[in-house]
């Protein structure tokens, strides 16, 4: 049976792994059926792998939605506010090509290029500072949103949205920005989550400043962007101790900080001697840009002159002298 069944077999075949004087008939059956039985051995140790290799895909996978579920369930319990539909509506709103001149500052550039610093501009109402922010924000997610080292957050305050508006709810909006783009949540979120989605309470303005602390160090860089500071909430300090909260942060971890208001001495008084300044002002150059975008909605006989188009330019851009 066993000349049989490896009747292709010679001699010659096992003269490769053994002395000549060993081989002989028998013995060269008997090693061939052993080498038959390792190489059968050998194609289920094969098979064997793969499908322990495609076991362990399927579950890393499954952790992986584990994983993403628990993140995103997290993140929409630290608060529902999202200010990213805001930030799209403004960001498309602006004529292209307007803000460069605070793009290209001095002031900016030191911002942007050096940590643990903050840029105030104050501007009066209808200068464009909510639109500025949104340039500032775009160009901060454009140059390092690939970099899952640098953390961004921005806040567009508003009076209408004063309940959303409180220092705690602040700071969990920023937390929740800084978090939500991290492959991964850290213990401390997950205990501070763990322990009031147990008992159904919210984490309290200490608690959630402890934890932002620990985020922000998880980061090379972190930029924190603040529009219309003027409309947070005022009612029992609110706005001041927000303030004070961000200036503690940023002493700690070397985070930036940009933000907008009017003028309002109050708030001024805040950032003298601690931070850069540049105003907001309607520039000359993103007037023309404007009214250049606007050129095609006027009536014919504009279009067809240019010197009717330039005085239109001159005129307007002298009326609003900054607003």
């Amino acid at each position: 049976m066993g000349a049989r069944r490896h009747q292709g077999v010679s001699k010659s075949h096992c003269h490769e792994y053994y002395p000549l004087e060993f081989v002989s008939s028998s013995n060269c059956e008997v090693i061939v059926s052993v080498c038959y039985c390792a190489s059968g051995l050998n194609r289920f140790s094969q098979i064997s792998l793969r499908t322990k290799d495609g076991v362990d895909r399927l579950h890393g996978r499954q952790d992986r939605r584990d994983q993403d579920r628990e993140h995103s369930t997290i993140v929409d319990w630290l608060t529902p506010v999202d200010y990213a539909p805001q930030q799209n509506d403004f960001f498309s709103s602006r004529q292209a090509g307007t803000g460069e001149w605070l793009l290209n500052s001095n002031e900016y550039k030191k911002w942007i290029n050096e940590s643990s610093q903050t840029l105030f501009c104050p501007g009066i109402p209808g200068a464009g500072k909510t639109i500025m922010t949104s340039i500032v924000v775009d160009d901060l997610c454009t140059k390092f949103q690939p970099e899952v080292r640098v953390g961004i957050a921005y806040i567009y305050c508003n009076f209408r949205r004063q309940d959303e508006q409180k220092p705690v709810a602040l700071l969990l909006s920023i937390l929740k920005q800084l978090i939500q783009e991290q492959p991964s949540v850290s213990e401390k979120v997950k205990s501070l989550y763990d322990l009031h989605h147990r008992r159904r309470t919210r984490p309290s303005f200490h608690e959630v400043l402890t934890v932002l602390h620990t985020v922000i160090t998880d980061y090379s860089r972190t930029f924190v962007v603040i529009d219309a500071l003027d409309e947070c909430q005022v009612l029992d300090g609110g706005r001041k101790q927000f303030l004070s909260e961000l200036f503690y942060l940023q002493a700690k971890t070397g985070a930036n900080l940009f933000v907008t208001s009017r003028l309002i001495p109050e708030i001024m008084s805040e950032f003298e001697q601690r931070s850069l300044s540049l105003e907001v002002r309607a520039s000359p150059e993103d007037v023309r840009k404007y009214i250049d975008g606007h050129i095609s909605q006027l009536p014919s006989c504009v279009r067809r002159s240019d010197d009717v188009q330039e005085e239109i330019r001159t005129k307007i851009t002298a009326a609003v002298d900054g607003m």
